[in-house]
Formats: structure tokens, sequence, C-alpha cells
């Protein structure tokens, strides 16, 4: 019965494309987040999109933790260095646009400036993948740099940045403007970003703890715009 169930499961995983163990879960839910998050975001509900942003930053703040704690093949590595870059494009590119548009960034001027933000957070995104995979097949060498920074910072530096939404008022829309064409100037310059560590994670986890809390707490509610 256990052999049977093996070989169905062996033939599942050969009929489909991609990968679907637990080293991938976290980065899938992320995405679903950020899709949700974009959906709310159309409909208005800015705060819960704001959340949704948060959440897929936690999840991709463990992702790679939790896909060392397995022996993956050489195709499960390269899968794995695609698709959290995939998934970031959605959830840390897309989704702070969608949230743009939703706060009111609908001139033309404005327009550019979202736009501007995506192709930076593309062009980052597309770089890391390629050095990414040159230290991990080329050099076997773990990162210990970041090339710029990177794009998962947007999930801690919006939030805060909405928190004083109420009392910018009509000052927010730039504020969050030059918010997005600084941090896409930083994915782009060529600096050196340490990449955290466990304890620089989980200090990330609690700041935006503290900002999701803030958040609950009213002041500035989920429900509002």
């Amino acid at each position: 019965m256990g052999t049977r169930g093996l070989s169905v499961g062996k033939r599942l995983r050969d009929s489909v494309v991609g990968f679907y163990n637990y080293t991938v879960i976290l980065t899938y839910f992320g995405v679903v987040s950020a899709v949700v998050g974009i959906g709310l975001a159309m409909y208005g509900r800015t705060s819960m999109a704001i959340v949704c942003l948060m959440i897929s930053g936690f999840c991709d703040l463990f992702d790679g933790s939790i896909a060392r704690t397995r022996q993956r093949t050489e195709h499960e590595k390269k899968f794995g260095i695609q698709i959290d870059s995939l998934a970031d494009l959605i959830c840390f590119g897309l989704l702070p646009v969608a949230i743009g548009f939703s706060v009111g960034m609908t001139r033309w001027y404005e327009a550019v400036v979202l736009v501007a933000y995506v192709l930076a957070a593309l062009i980052r995104l597309a770089y890391y993948n390629v050095t990414e995979d040159q230290l991990q097949f080329g050099e076997n060498a773990p990162r210990v740099y970041y090339d710029g920074l990177p794009v998962t910072t947007i999930a801690l530096i919006l939030p805060l940045v909405y928190t004083i939404r109420p009392v910018m008022k009509n000052g927010f829309l730039l504020l969050y403007a030059i918010t997005l064409l600084l941090t896409a100037a930083a994915f782009l310059l060529k600096v050196k970003v340490r990449k955290l560590g466990m304890k620089g994670m989980i200090v990330a986890a609690f700041c935006g703890l503290g900002v999701l809390a803030l958040l609950i707490a009213g002041w500035n509610s989920i429900g509002a715009v």
C-alpha cells in the first residue's frame, strides 16, 4: 500500500511542471496574499492591501531559510531562484503600484512614477537572478551582500509611510510618490547591502509586527481607504 502510494505520488509529480514541496509553500502563499492585496486595492480597501503587503513580506523573509532545510536537486535550486524573483515582482513590484493607484495616484506624472518603480524592481530582480545563479552554481559560495536595496524592503517601508497618512492629508500622495522614486533608485544603485542573518530577520519581523499592530490598533483603521 505504501509503495503504491509513493508510485502514485511520483506519477503525479511527473505529470505537471514545477515543484510543490514545502520549500516553496511560503513563496506561493506570499503571491496569493499579494494578488488578494491587489484586488483589495482596486476596491479601495487600501489598509487591507497594506496588510497583505506585509504578509507577503513575512513570507519572503523566511522562505529561504525553510528552503535550506531540505536537500534540493540542482533543478529545484534553480527553480527556487526563478520563482522567488517572479513572486517578488508581483508582491513587491505590482502590489505597491496598485496601492499607489488606490490612494489616488492617477495623474499622468504619477503614472510615470508607478511605471518607473515597476521597471526598477524588474531590472533589479533580473540582475539578482543572474548573480545568484553565478554564486550558487559557478562559485559555489553563499551570498553575503546584495547589490542595491532588495525589493522586499518595500514591505516594511510602505507600511511605515502609510501609518502617517491620517496626518499628511493632501501631502500624502507626494510623500508616497517620493518614497517610490527613492526606493526605485536604491534598487538600482550598485551599493553593497549586507544580507540579513537570522537575528536580523527576527528583528525585521518584530519591526513589521509593530507596524502591523499600529495599523490594527486603530491609528489607521483596517477598513479605511
